[in-house]
Parts: C-alpha cells; structure tokens; sequence
C-alpha cells in the first residue's frame, strides 16, 4: 500500500520532542513492505533538511519530503498560527504533487494539517483518513487562545466539522477524543480510538543510571520524575514546586524531584525553585528522546502533569506511556482517561491538579512502601505489554487505512 502521510512535527528518536509516533509508525509500515512518503516541516529534522524552502530526503525507508517552517513552543500565538498557515500553503503544494496513493493520512495539530490532507485526496480521488491527538479548537478555546465566538473561533470551528465530515475514517488518541468527534455528528463506526504507544524496546524496567544518579547527587534518594514539556498545557509549576517545599518541610531529604523537558513555563518554574529555595529539584532542560530512558529508568515515580483545563482531561500523552513501559507508578493529575487506567489497573495514583500536599502525600506513600511500588511497577509494564505496545497499535492503525482503501 502507498500512504501519504502528513505531520507537520513529524520527530524521530533522536528529536527532543516526544512526538514520534508517526515516525515509529511509518518505519514499522515500510518494514512490513509499504511505501510510505511523509510531509512534514524541516524544523523538527536535521540541519540538511532546511537548505531550501523545499527538500526531499529519506529516514528509515521513509520518503521525506519537507517545507521550511520555523516552529518553536517559545513563539506567540499569532506567529504559531502565521508557522501553521506556511506549512498549510506549503504541504498542500507538496501532497497534491507527490503522486497517486492508496490512502492520505493527516495528523493533527494543529488543526490545519487537514487541509493539505484534504485537498490531496479530494484531487487524486483518493480515500482521506484524518486523526485527531487533540480536539482543537476546543484545547485552544478552553486554554484562552482565542474567543469561541470570535472570528478564529468561528471559522476553525467550522474547519474541524469539515475536515470529520470529510473523513473516510478518523483516528482519536482517547475515549474523551472519540466521544468529542461523534458529537459532530459523525458515525460511532467511522471514529476509532488508537491511543498514544508505549515503545517497549526504547522504555523497559531495569537500574538505575549510575552516571546520572552521581552527577545530580541522587544516590540512596527517592526520585520522582517528569519527562515532557513546560508549556501552559502541563503546568508544572503549579503544583511541584509547593510539593518539594512541602517535603522539605517535612524532612524528607531522601526525596527529590528529576525534571526534563523545555517551554514557556520554564522561567516560571525557575522563579519557583529560586524563590521557595528548593534544593530538592533539578532541572535538566531540553533531551533527546533517546536519553529519556535513562530519565525514567532513575526515577522510583514518573508524573504526568496538566493544567486544570477540563479539554486537557482527554489528553493521551506520550509521557504516561513511556512511564509504564518503564514500570515505574505513574502519578497522574488529571480527572480524565489517565486517572481511569491509573486506578483500575493500580499502576499509579491520582492527585488534584493543583493539590500540591496530596502530591506530596502520595509521593511519600510510595517513598515508604515498597510492596505497593514494585506491585504498581509491575502492573504498569504489564499493562504497556499487552494493551499499549507500539507494534500492537501500529498494526491497529494500519488496519484502519487498508480498511479506508478497500485493501485487505
């Protein structure tokens, strides 16, 4: 089967971001004997990706064919929308030129990722299938981006309804995504949840790295730790901050926090650490993807952190999964799908999103009994194992596609 698959953030292992399931997926397809020709933007690859406006390239078998677009987490609003529009004009030139496919495959964010993948389909009579990782522009709305009845609002309102009803097929990354897409009124047949993957190769249980645990001086401690952006969505800085003060207060030296990843909120999170005087939190900044295990490995509990925004509750993010391919207890703080899996499978613990003290309260529960860890742990990497891992879901999502163009 010949797919055109469009991510604008398309990332591979060794990107810093952890966005990397369309390549892991697109490797594994072209492995299996698929051809795969991926549009993305030349800001998330290597240098001799963005020599021009326009280049060709291969990644693991996998055609790349990129537009120059600047990106960065640190940009406003209004220029991250100008970065979406260039890649829109952009990937839409590239998509309609690359050829006849069996199938177009468009992933979201943004939201505007659809349009090349629409257009495409529409011009070579070719089936479109279209997945959803957040519901935008409910996530921006609710996160004060923009007004729902602005003109913004308004008119990617209507880009979301058009692009769902334009779709053979979609995808959501979660029950609550599911659930939003068939309120627009799209057939419950036509919509499957295929959440984020856990890469069980990459992310597996084993000691700690010596090295790491001897440069930030965690040998004998307790650590809790965090691998994931530093954005408005994650908040870290609403509620780790307090905890480790809490912890300290409390006298519990043995405790400390291990926190990777980049954004917006890193001053703010810097502010915190200087202002509270916290010597039990360490921030490592921005990683590779492929040096996050070692993160995980070192750490005894992994958050996965988001603001008190009830569209983040449907979240499926890619930090929870390589936290239990790690088989370590997850804490988690958001009311959603998250705290669903956490509690019913007893992999971790929920707190509040803003509740610093049950965040301190259920770090020195796991600190303290280590049944319950090595018992959680253990769910955990069960659970990675037999629902989540990346070749099960890889195949689900394939499957999804031949069915969209009629291959079997």
């Amino acid at each position: 089967m010949k797919i055109l698959y469009i991510h604008q953030f398309f990332a591979t292992r060794e990107s810093s971001l952890g966005l990397i399931r369309s390549y892991e997926f697109a490797r594994r397809w072209v492995d299996d004997g698929h051809q795969v020709t991926m549009i993305t933007s030349s800001s998330r690859l290597p240098e001799e990706y963005s020599d021009s406006i326009f280049c060709r390239g291969e990644i693991d078998g996998i055609d790349i064919r990129t537009v120059r677009v600047r990106y960065s987490n640190y940009m406003s609003y209004s220029r991250r929308m100008l970065s979406f529009l260039q890649f829109t004009l952009g990937a839409t030139w590239l998509a309609i030129s690359a050829g006849k496919h069996d199938v177009v495959f468009a992933t979201s964010t943004p939201l505007t990722v659809g349009i090349p993948g629409w257009i495409a389909a529409f011009v070579r009579n070719t089936p479109f299938v279209f997945e959803v990782r957040d519901l935008w522009p409910e996530a921006a709305i609710q996160m004060g981006a923009f007004s729902r009845t602005g003109v913004l609002g308004r008119s990617t309102k209507v880009l979301e309804r058009f692009l769902y009803h334009r779709s053979r097929e979609i995808i959501a990354l979660s029950p609550g995504m599911t659930e939003g897409v068939i309120a627009e009124n799209i057939e419950a047949a036509h919509v499957h949840t295929i959440p984020n993957c856990s890469d069980l190769d990459l992310f597996h249980p084993g000691p700690k790295d010596n090295e790491l645990s001897a440069e930030l001086g965690l040998e004998g401690r307790f650590v809790v730790g965090y691998a994931g952006a530093i954005g408005p969505t994650n908040a870290v800085e609403a509620i780790v901050p307090e905890a480790a003060r809490l912890l300290m207060e409390r006298g519990r030296d043995d405790i400390a926090f291990v926190i990777a990843g980049d954004g917006s909120h890193l001053p703010l999170l810097e502010d915190q650490i200087d202002k509270l005087g916290l010597n039990n939190v360490h921030l490592l900044g921005r990683v590779p993807k492929h040096v996050v295990p070692s993160i995980t490995r070192s750490s005894d509990v992994l958050m996965t952190l988001f603001a008190d925004v009830p569209v983040l509750a449907m979240n499926s993010p890619n930090k929870f999964f390589d936290g239990i391919a790690s088989g370590r207890p997850m804490l988690v703080n958001s009311p959603g799908w998250t705290k669903d899996v956490v509690e019913q499978h007893e992999i971790g613990i929920y707190v509040p999103a803003t509740d610093s003290m049950a965040m301190a309260d259920a770090i020195m529960r796991l600190a303290d009994d280590n049944e319950l860890r090595e018992r959680m742990g253990h769910n955990a990497r069960r659970l990675a194992e037999t629902e989540f891992g990346r070749d099960q879901l890889a195949n689900r999502v394939l499957g999804v596609l031949e069915h969209a163009a009629h291959i079997s």
